[in-house]
């Protein structure tokens, strides 16, 4: 297109020959291409010589903040420490050896204060899935995860366990309306809610660019280990104001995250980390950011929308079946298990990067799932300071999703399903109960980081294809 704006043109106009133009260009392209140059060279100049006005602006903002504090690609590599910070890890005998050293390559890095490693671990990239990191004003990208605010929550209705029988074709049409799976699949009937109004997905460029989207995705599941089932709860241990005897109750069980909007928030900022703060090869995913940074507080505010996303999307998954249903909701318990929080460690505020591990502080609730023919548990945190008020986020991979492929068969799967009265929709062979560690192994390992109030075990269960 000969109306392209070039590099050259804005140099010309006399921007710096830095990182600035490619901002600059990146950002016209995005979200002015259809606009003629000559008005965009006008408004080039006003943002050269007043950048203090274009702070908020949608397609300036970024290049306001370049030219009124110069951001230097960072050239030299930031070393690890020779020594690790203190860590401590449960259920070690369980946990394979390459999550251990991605574990012991976090605790070396210059911003670590302490580390943990829970029962259900295994590597990931950056840090290890069951990982939990605690640093100094910086956050890390994949220390967080790539789903960011993937997360559990469970709705217990006042309907005894018994109002399952014989209902198994009824259920299993509630699930097959009422959820929407994988990269494609959203609701016909949008739902709105507050999270859209949000002043996040205005002045961050990045964000109203996901809105639309955003919107289209809620109240849906992603692929993999997501999944929304009905399920019987057995309270052993009810807290006083849920009212409940202790007895079994009709429930239901979803784990997801925050979709397309977390996805691009992780690639986006992990993108900039790793230009910001380039590390030795064997860690690059372990890149921060500094939380003094423009960058750095920007994606504390997108990662922390994107965890009111992912919550908002389970409240519309569980409205929407409670609705089907008939019944009321009378407890709901949730947490993330792939999220960064500020926390006081050992006396002073840090960053607690939890990728895959469920919040455990003194009288916190959570949900611990199995696999699909295994029980979940409603949990209690301990407080534990050598887990971070940590506790694991489910049973744990024993097997990768390529081993499941060339390990078992569907007629397997359809075997052990059958043995476990579980009816499933979806879900692949990546996702066999098979593949999973024992969940009741893994409890036994983090009895000093919770107590069990009650199980959760599936019975009707709605996975992606």
């Amino acid at each position: 297109m000969g109306n392209k704006l070039s590099g050259k043109e804005l140099v010309k106009l006399g921007f710096p020959k830095n990182n600035t133009i490619n901002i600059a260009l990146g950002q016209i392209n995005r979200y002015r291409k259809r606009e003629k140059k000559e008005n965009i060279l006008l408004e080039a100049q006003e943002v050269l010589l007043h950048p203090e006005s274009f702070k908020t602006h949608a397609t300036w903002s970024k290049v306001a903040e370049g030219l009124l504090d110069p951001v230097q690609v960072q050239k030299k590599l930031n070393q690890l420490r020779t020594s690790k910070v203190p860590f401590s890890i449960f259920g070690e005998n369980e946990i394979d050896e390459q999550a251990k050293f991605q574990l012991y390559d976090a605790l070396k890095l210059p911003v670590a204060v302490r580390g943990a490693l829970m029962p259900d671990a295994h590597s990931g990239y950056g840090l290890p899935i069951g990982g939990v990191l605690a640093t100094e004003n910086a956050v890390i990208p994949y220390g967080v995860g790539v789903d960011i605010g993937c997360r559990m929550s469970l709705s217990i209705f006042d309907v005894p366990a018994s109002f399952l029988k014989g209902k198994d074709h009824q259920l299993l049409a509630i699930l097959k309306d009422n959820t929407k799976f994988g990269m494609t699949e959203t609701h016909d009937i949008k739902a709105d809610h507050d999270v859209f109004y949000r002043d996040e997905f205005n002045d961050i460029p990045l964000l109203k660019k996901l809105k639309t989207k955003a919107y289209k995705q809620l109240g849906s599941s992603g692929g993999g280990n997501h999944f929304v089932e009905f399920g019987i709860v057995k309270l052993s241990n009810p807290l006083p104001e849920w009212e409940l005897e202790p007895k079994e109750y009709l429930a239901v069980l979803s784990h997801s995250g925050s979709r397309g909007l977390g996805a691009n928030i992780a690639q986006h900022y992990t993108d900039l980390a790793t230009k910001k703060c380039p590390l030795p090869k064997n860690v690059q995913h372990l890149a921060w950011l500094d939380l003094n940074t423009q960058e750095g507080q920007e994606y504390w505010l997108a990662m922390n929308l994107a965890g009111d996303y992912a919550k908002a999307c389970h409240d519309d998954i569980h409205r929407r079946i409670a609705k089907s249903l008939g019944k009321k909701v009378v407890v709901t318990i949730e947490n993330h298990h792939n999220f960064a929080w500020k926390e006081k460690v050992d006396g002073k505020e840090c960053i607690v990067h939890r990728k895959g591990a469920t919040p455990a502080q003194k009288g916190v609730l959570g949900i611990i799932p199995g696999s699909m023919t295994a029980p979940g548990y409603i949990v209690m945190g301990k407080g534990n300071e050598e887990s971070l008020n940590s506790a694991s986020h489910g049973a744990g991979r024993l097997f990768s999703r390529s081993k499941c492929k060339s390990s078992f068969t569907q007629s397997q799967i359809k075997k052990i399903l059958a043995d476990n009265d579980v009816k499933l929709i979806g879900g692949g062979i990546d996702e066999a109960p098979m593949a999973y560690k024992d969940i009741n192994k893994v409890m036994a390992l983090q009895t000093e980081l919770v107590d069990v109030l009650g199980t959760f075990t599936p019975k009707i269960v709605r996975m992606d294809r």
